[in-house]
Order: structure tokens, then C-alpha cells, then sequence
């Protein structure tokens, strides 16, 4: 047997030190948390999201088009995520929103009014929830390159506007119909003496537009043209609109590309070649020449726009196809945060003259309204879906 003073103390020498270092090892875990919730904390609030994790989010998704930067740009994402609300999204022609099938989203943002007739035309016949917010309008333009606009120029079909730059003026008001007129007659830009200003071009004057069957500003791209060809006015019969899309069919069917946004391939570096004269919106203008003016302290003078005599303003529509998504279309027409961070993605905000002001802030010149504008209406949306059928057989549209 052995002796008990011997070995009794050496069980107390190993269970106390154990148990001593378990609960310091607790003390320690607990204290490492509480320092990096605060920490985290800390960082919640210089970067305006306090308490983001511990606040509920509403997730919606929606079908966009060309207007994706309004609802996917890191600083509205922010803005957004301080009113609790998340978005996800998926991008795609105006027309391509308003045919496709909406099941399972929360709301639509096409770039137009017709797209958006469509859409609340077709729940509204289906009974189903459907309420329009305008947050911003956009002017459609055509986007050229200064060589293209002096051509135009000097064959009398476009001139600059006042003010509009210092020597090298930013934008042209162009004359629709002897613009069309060339197209017509097949001239081509070397016909017109383009090689007087550095460049040889011998492809048909015309502005490239995207799918007519997907895109939004294709299809009002057709009203402004009917408009023009019409005497400026707008088409009100079956009869009229039948006459015009047979007569333009020649002129737009060759225009039409397979992308729903052409401004990326004009901005490229490639443009001049790819595409000399785009339909595009003035927003995605006005963006990049903020943006060039920021990163080479000076405009960029050799892409420049035209403004057609006959203006179209389109007005691209927030619509809400549940009431879970109103607070988001609140949001956009309303919240002055949202409505700055608008106005410096290239919008005319509703109501308020912040891209004017933006734009000067910039050191970009401010476009000018043309004192001879007239504004071109479009046709009824039922005769406006006609005249697209006529030009280019679409599919038909989808049951929302």
C-alpha cells in the first residue's frame, strides 16, 4: 500500500491551475468579442451604415433596362441600403421587359412610356396590382463624332448650338428631315466630303439604332421618324400608321443591331468604325463627359451630339408590381439624396434643375433647347406596337 502524504497532494496541484485557465480562457474569448462588436460598430457608422446588420432588409427583385446605373450604382446601393431596402436585378431591352414574363418580381423599370404602357395595360387587364413612379427623364439624342457633325454641318443639316463650348462646340441641333433625306437617297458620307475633315466613310448617312424588338429607344427612334415624315405630326389611324411603317421599313430595317445598348461600342475607342452615329440617350452623354471631365480635367470634343429639331423626351417608368416595392418607387421620386446622385448619372430629376447645376459644378457645358424645337409625340401605343410589327416581325409579348 502506499503512504497517503505522498500522494493526495498531487492530485490538488493538477485540477486547480486546469480550472483556473479555462475560466481565463472564458474572460478573454469574452472580452475579444465585446471589443470587435464595438470596433465593428465603429466602422457601421463612419461608413452611414449603423446598425445595417442588425436592421431588416427588404430584398426586391426587378427587370430593368437601359436605365441599369440608376438602381445598380455603389452609391444609390448605399443610399438604398440606409432606407432598409436591397435590390436585385436583371437587365434587358425596354420592349424584352415589357413582353417578357414578370412572375416572380417585384417590379419593372423600363425606359419609356410605351414599354411601360404595356406592361400596366396587360395587369391592368389581368386585374393585377401595378402602380408608376417617373423619377427622371432622358432626352434621345444620336451620339456622333465631331468629324460626323462638321460633315452634317457644312452640308446644311446641322448646326451648333450657342454656348455649347468654346470654339469646339459639344452639341448640334440637327434637322430630322433633311437628315432622313439622305438616307433615303443612299448618299454616303463621302458623298458629303467627309475626307475634308480626316476621315473616308463610304457606308449609307444613318443613326444606328438597337433591336427594334427589344429596345426602347428603337421603338421611339420609329415615332420620331413617323413624326417627322409625317409633317410633324403624330400618326392617329390604323390607316395612317399602316402608310408610314411601309414607307420606313426600307429606312429602318437596315439600322436595327443586335445589342439593346450601342453606347458602350460608342464610347470604345473602336467607335468611329463601329458606330459613327448611335440613338442613344442624353443621360449616358452628359455621365461620360462628367466622367472624362474628372479624369482629364477637360471634355472629351470629339464625340459630340445632336439634337433633333423635333425633341422626344423619354420618360423611363418605375413600375411597382406589388406593394412591397411602392417604398422603393417613393424613394426614387422623392428622397433629395437619391435625386442629386440622379442628376449626376445624367438625368433631368422631376421638378428641380440639379443637372444644370451639376453639370456646371463639372465644368461640362450645358445643353441648350434649340429656339425652333418643336416636340415630337408619339402615336398611340396600340399603333406604335403596329408600326414595329410592320418594320420587324417580333414575337409577340409574353402574359405577364
Amino acid at each position: 500500500m502506499g503512504d497517503p502524504a505522498r500522494t493526495e497532494p498531487a492530485l490538488v496541484v493538477v485540477r486547480e491551475p486546469h480550472l483556473f485557465r479555462q475560466r481565463a480562457l472564458r474572460v478573454l474569448t469574452l472580452a475579444l468579442a465585446l471589443v470587435l462588436t464595438v470596433s465593428g460598430t465603429a466602422v457601421l457608422v463612419t461608413e452611414d451604415h449603423l446598425l445595417l446588420p442588425f436592421q431588416r432588409l427588404t430584398t426586391l427583385e426587378g427587370r430593368l433596362a437601359s436605365k441599369v446605373e440608376s438602381l445598380e450604382d455603389g452609391q444609390v446601393t448605399r443610399i438604398l441600403l440606409k432606407h432598409g431596402i436591397r435590390v436585385h436585378t436583371i437587365s434587358s431591352g425596354s420592349r424584352e421587359v415589357a413582353t417578357g414574363r414578370l412572375a416572380g418580381y417585384d417590379f419593372a423599370f423600363p425606359s419609356g412610356a410605351p414599354a411601360g404602357y404595356l406592361i400596366t395595360s396587360t395587369r391592368q387587364k389581368q386585374s393585377r396590382y401595378s402602380k408608376t413612379y417617373h423619377p427622371f427623364d432622358s432626352p434621345l439624342v444620336l451620339a456622333t463624332y465631331r468629324a460626323y457633325a462638321e460633315t452634317l454641318q457644312a452640308a446644311g443639316v446641322a448646326r451648333p448650338q450657342t454656348g455649347s463650348g468654346a470654339g469646339e462646340p459639344l452639341y448640334y441641333s440637327l434637322d430630322m428631315n433633311r437628315f432622313l433625306a439622305l438616307t433615303e437617297h443612299n448618299r454616303r458620307w463621302n458623298d458629303l466630303g467627309i475626307r475634308r475633315y480626316g476621315l473616308s466613310n463610304d457606308d449609307v448617312v444613318l443613326a444606328q439604332t438597337s433591336d427594334i424588338c427589344l429596345s426602347n429607344s428603337a421603338g421611339t427612334y420609329l415615332g420620331l421618324v413617323a413624326f417627322t415624315r409625317n409633317n410633324n405630326d403624330v400618326p392617329t389611324s390604323t390607316q395612317q400608321a399602316d402608310k408610314l411603317a411601309a414607307q420606313l421599313k426600307p429606312l429602318l430595317i437596315r439600322q436595327g443591331s443586335p445589342g439593346v445598348d450601342l453606347f458602350p461600342y460608342y464610347a470604345s475607342p473602336q467607335g468611329r468604325q463601329l458606330a459613327p452615329v448611335v440613338v442613344v440617350y442624353e443621360h449616358q452623354f452628359l455621365a461620360y463627359q462628367a466622367h472624362y471631365r474628372a479624369t482629364h480635367r477637360t471634355v472629351d470634343t470629339e464625340r459630340v451630339l445632336l439634337y433633333p429639331t423635333a425633341r422626344t423626351l423619354t420618360q423611363p417608368q418605375f413600375i411597382a408590381l406589388n406593394r412591397r416595392a411602392d417604398p422603393l418607387g417613393e424613394l426614387l421620386e422623392h428622397d433629395p439624396e437619391l435625386q442629386r446622385r440622379e442628376a449626376e448619372l445624367g438625368y433631368h430629376v422631376l421638378g428641380a434643375d440639379t443637372l444644370t447645376r451639376h453639370l456646371q459644378q463639372q465644368g461640362v457645358p450645358v445643353p441648350q433647347a434649340p429656339r425652333d424645337e418643336t416636340s415630337a409625340r408619339m402615336p398611340d401605343q396600340t399603333l406604335l406596337e403596329r408600326m414595329i410589327t410592320t418594320v420587324k416581325n417580333c414575337p409577340a409579348p409574353a402574359t405577364n
